[in-house]
């Protein structure tokens, strides 16, 4: 056989390999038996093949279901914005597409493609686009000079994750307070956190706020919240404590007599570890089994609901380095944060961290001890409730939010300006 002959070969079987291979991922797509974190992209072809978009924004979330909780967190602030500029929700996955109809509301398409998106884009009056996640995928948005582009995060914290090269993407950042611009700034090399970051502060909190429970009475039990993070995507952002600190902690809460016990897991929990995982169900179990055989107690995991309900139901938080920790700030109630177990894990020195009491792993034994004391004098409340502003900004109900609508206008009206000079210097078609 020629050489020419064994090449020509040699395609036709690639050729079909790669059609059986497409195949196999378009059944799969449509049966719904990709795995849960692939999109399946799903397009919307009917409603968006001739169409366009009505709405002024573009929230760009092509995430899959796993990821859904960052983008929930900013319901209640996208259901005020959509009543000063319609709003159209973005996705690339349809199952993740189906929830976000039923629980925001609001449009919601999934784009298969960026190419249609492109085409899309090119008949819509879309002129602002909000990220809530660092995802790799977001670059497919980001091409579009046509819109600007802002990043709000879903959830701002002391980790080193809140400070990432990935914002230098965005035409700007709208930020909870202070802090954020002075971490961005401290951290990221050759960018003006003055100038690309907005302080709107933490408008999810006028959604999700609750009336703080009355202090508990002498003899009864103070309920202690155990919220920690998840295990983290890499050695360095490994804040969670549920495998290091999560079992033994809610096994001596439980023993000891003097606690109700609340466990809220993290939904990625177990996503990248198994350890982690098997720490988290079985953290699960002891708080079920001590609730079963001790209904007065009230022990519970609070694995659905607002975390709002779970703040408003505790005297005291324990949870790790994470955004948990700063939106307890404002209920002005004792707070306690693991020190992580992993040596990788590089945390800076922050005002809350100075603040607040570290618990280690070495501390365990005592811990309950360590939380009634607490729980009892909370000796740093005075220094924790100063630093309230620092990082959440105005918490006063609705003023976060009034910012968050009225910073979204500031970046339309920009766009406006800066796109009709743009026309009339020709850089652009009218």
């Amino acid at each position: 056989m020629s050489g020419s002959a064994r090449r020509s070969g040699a395609a036709r079987r690639a050729g079909l390999a790669r059609r059986a291979t497409g195949l196999a991922v378009h059944l799969a797509r449509r049966g719904g038996l990709l795995p849960s974190g692939t999109p399946d992209r799903l397009a919307d072809d009917e409603k968006v093949l001739h169409g366009r978009f009505e709405q002024t924004v573009m929230v760009y979330f092509p995430d899959t279901r796993h990821n859904l909780y960052q983008l929930r967190q900013w319901y209640g602030p996208l259901i005020a914005l959509n009543e000063r500029h319609p709003v159209v929700v973005v996705l690339q996955d349809s199952r993740t597409a189906r929830l976000v109809r039923a629980e925001l509301g609001l449009p919601a398409v999934v784009i298969g493609h960026y190419g249609r998106l492109d085409e899309l884009l090119s008949r819509s009056d879309v002129k602002l686009a909000l990220y809530v996640n660092h995802s790799p995928q977001n670059f497919s948005a980001l091409r579009f000079t046509s819109l600007v582009h802002v990043f709000l995060n879903h959830g701002e914290s002391d980790k080193g994750v809140s400070v990432s090269n990935q914002s230098k993407a965005y035409d700007f950042c709208f930020v909870a307070g202070r802090a954020a611009v002075d971490r961005i700034a401290a951290h990221t090399m050759l960018y003006d956190a003055a100038a690309r970051c907005v302080s709107i502060g933490r408008p999810q909190l006028d959604f999700d706020a609750a009336p703080s429970p009355p202090p508990a009475r002498s003899g009864e039990r103070r309920t202690v919240l155990y919220a920690p993070t998840w295990e983290g995507a890499q050695p360095s952002l490994a804040y969670g404590s549920v495998a290091s600190h999560g079992l033994r902690l809610v096994r001596e809460l439980l023993a000891d007599g003097r606690f109700r016990v609340l466990y809220r897991p993290h939904p990625l929990n177990g996503l990248l570890r198994g350890d982690y995982g098997d720490a988290d169900a079985r953290i699960r179990r002891l708080v079920d089994e001590a609730a079963s055989s001790d209904p007065a107690a009230g022990h519970r995991v609070e694995a659905q609901g607002s975390l709002a309900d779970s703040f408003a139901a505790a005297d005291l938080l324990v949870c790790d380095v994470s955004a948990v920790a700063t939106d307890w700030l404002p209920c002005g109630r004792p707070l306690v944060v693991t020190l992580p177990a992993e040596r990788e894990v590089s945390t800076a020195r922050t005002r809350l961290l100075d603040v607040v009491p570290r618990l280690e792993v070495g501390d365990l034994g005592r811990a309950a001890d360590l939380l009634a004391e607490h729980a009892e004098r909370d000796p740093g409340r005075e220094q924790r409730l100063a630093l309230v502003d620092y990082y959440l900004g105005d918490t006063t109900p609705g003023v976060a939010t009034r910012r968050f609508l009225d910073a979204c206008s500031w970046a339309i009206e920009l766009r406006d300006r800066e796109w009709a000079r743009a026309v009339a210097t020709g850089a652009v078609g009218p």
